[in-house]
């Protein structure tokens, strides 16, 4: 099972992804998550991430179709994966493509999380992330106990840089511009379905299931 989860930023797929993981046991790649550990560990990957991401700029093309062919091509995938954060672009989408073809696989799913604009900046800059053990919390949807301190460890919580109302709203405009033309291209692959992510976690989950049975 090869599958596509898209949806802009703050639409839910963290949550969606883990759900997916769970119950169909297919590894999940999340490009972000890849390089925000590089980030985290200092590789040179990781620096030249950070002044796109910083900014809220999407990382070049190129470094992105390495990092996720790169993934791929590990065993854990041969038997299908989850792909959240890529690819972003047609270009990435083609480039896909031909790396799937080359070793005999395709893309059979993709789900198209949904999300008003004005929600997704509601969402995103409300969330906070503890600077010691990395537990997120949300200041509408999941409060500390006590605000601005971790309920965990105690430890200090922050916004990230990229969570600030100009940076979402510049991400969501990125992400409109640079991502509404891969939905055309996998509607005429005739694998899309669209979800409407404001309906709820459970009833995302219930009509993502619904789609891959």
């Amino acid at each position: 099972m090869n599958i596509i989860l898209l949806g802009p930023p703050g639409a839910g797929k963290g949550t969606q992804a883990a759900k997916i993981v769970e119950k169909y046991g297919v590894p999940h790649i999340s490009t972000g998550d890849i390089f925000r550990e590089n980030i985290k560990n200092g590789t040179e990957l990781g620096k030249k991430a950070k002044s796109y991401m910083d900014k809220g700029e999407l990382v070049p093309d190129e470094l992105v179709i390495e990092i996720a062919t790169d993934r791929l091509a590990k065993d854990d995938c041969k038997n299908g994966f989850m792909l959240d954060g890529f690819p972003r672009t047609v270009h990435q989408a083609e480039k896909l493509d031909q790396f799937l073809k080359a070793n005999g696989r395709k893309i059979e799913y993709v789900l198209d999380i949904a999300v008003e604009k004005s929600e997704l900046v509601a969402r995103i800059t409300g969330r906070r992330v503890c600077k010691a053990c990395g537990a997120s919390y949300h200041i509408v949807n999941i409060p500390p106990k006590k605000e601005g301190v971790c309920d965990a460890c105690g430890g200090e919580l922050f916004q990230r840089a990229d969570d600030t109302e100009e940076t979402v709203a510049n991400r969501i405009d990125v992400y409109e511009s640079q991502t509404m033309p891969l939905i055309d291209y996998y509607e005429k692959q005739g694998v899309i379905s669209h979800i409407d992510g404001s309906a709820g976690l459970d009833n995302v989950f219930a009509k993502i299931t619904e789609v891959l049975g």
